[in-house]
C-alpha cells in the first residue's frame, strides 16, 4: 500500500478527533468527511487502524453516529489507570475501588440489559442514580440469599463468582446520608454512583437529562459500542444472570427483565 504524508496526517487527525469523546461527526465537517472516507476507502481505514495501534489504541467502531470509538490497551499512554480514575472520582480506598467497578457494571447492564439492545442502533438506554442503587442492592439481597444457602451446604464462597465475593462491601454502605449542608455524604453508595456517572458523562458515554431520581442520564451510541465489548466480561454476565435488571417500558415506567422478554 502506497501511503502519502497527507494520508498519514489525515489518519492521525481522525484518531485525534476520536479522542475527543464529546465531539461527533454531525458537529464537525472535517470529522464527518474523514469518517466517510474511512468507511468508503479500505486502504485509508487500514491506515487509521495502524496509526491507532501505534498509539496503543484499538478502533472499536467508525460510524457517522459515533465517530471513531477507541479503546486503550493496557500499555497505551492514554489508558485511564485506576489511580487516575480514583483521583477524578475521589475514590478513597481499595474497597471503594471495588464498589466503583460494580457500579460501572450495573450502569452498563441497566442501560443495555438485553443483547438486542446492544445490536439495535436506535435503542437509547436511560438510567438514574436511584435505579442503579436499587439494582445493585437487589443484587446484594439475592447474593446474600445465595451465600446463606452456600453456608448451609458447607460450600465456601472462595471459588464463587466475582459478584458473590463483593456484595457485602456494597450492602453495608448506606444508600444516602446527608451532610450538614444537605449534600450526599461521600461514603454513601448514591454519592459514589453520581461520581461514576459524571465520569462517564465526561467520557462521552452518558448525557445528563435531569435531576430527578438523584440524576437521570441517557446512554450515547459511543457507550453502546463500549458496552458491546464489556458484554464478554464474566462479571457483567453474572449481574444479568441474576434476572432482576429492569428495562424501560414503552410508557417510561420500569419492568423487570423477565417481564420484558
Amino acid at each position: 500500500m502506497s501511503v502519502s504524508l497527507a494520508d498519514a496526517a489525515d489518519a492521525a487527525r481522525l484518531v485525534a478527533l476520536g479522542m475527543r469523546p464529546k465531539l461527533l461527526p454531525a458537529r464537525d465537517l472535517v470529522y464527518a468527511d474523514l469518517v466517510r472516507r474511512c468507511r468508503e476507502d479500505e486502504a485509508f481505514a487500514e491506515l487509521v487502524h495502524v496509526v491507532a495501534d501505534g498509539l496503543g489504541l484499538v478502533v472499536l467502531a467508525v460510524t457517522s453516529r459515533t465517530g471513531v470509538v477507541l479503546a486503550a490497551t493496557a500499555e497505551s499512554p492514554f489508558t485511564v489507570r485506576m489511580d487516575d480514575y480514583a483521583r477524578r472520582t475521589a475514590v478513597r480506598d481499595r474497597g471503594e475501588r471495588v464498589l466503583h467497578g460494580l457500579i460501572h457494571l450495573a450502569v452498563a447492564a441497566l442501560a443495555f440489559p438485553r443483547p438486542d439492545d446492544l445490536a439495535n442502533d436506535t435503542y437509547v438506554g436511560r438510567v438514574s442514580v436511584e435505579q442503579i442503587d436499587g439494582v445493585v442492592r437487589e443484587a446484594c439481597r439475592l447474593l446474600e440469599d445465595r451465600a446463606r444457602v452456600a453456608d448451609e451446604n458447607n460450600d465456601p464462597l472462595d471459588d464463587a463468582p466475582e459478584l458473590e465475593r463483593t456484595w457485602r462491601l456494597y450492602a453495608r454502605r448506606p444508600a444516602a446520608t446527608a451532610t450538614k449542608d444537605g449534600r450526599l455524604a461521600p461514603d454513601t453508595t448514591r454519592s459514589m454512583i453520581a461520581k461514576a456517572m459524571r465520569f462517564l458523562t465526561e467520557q462521552g458515554f452518558l448525557v445528563a437529562t435531569g435531576t430527578d431520581a438523584g440524576g437521570t442520564y441517557r446512554a450515547t451510541p459511543r457507550y453502546q459500542v463500549q458496552v458491546r465489548e464489556l458484554a464478554a466480561d464474566a462479571a457483567f454476565g453474572e449481574l444479568l444472570d441474576l434476572g432482576m435488571i429492569s428495562v424501560p417500558a414503552p410508557g417510561g415506567s420500569l419492568r423487570t427483565l423477565g417481564d420484558a422478554l
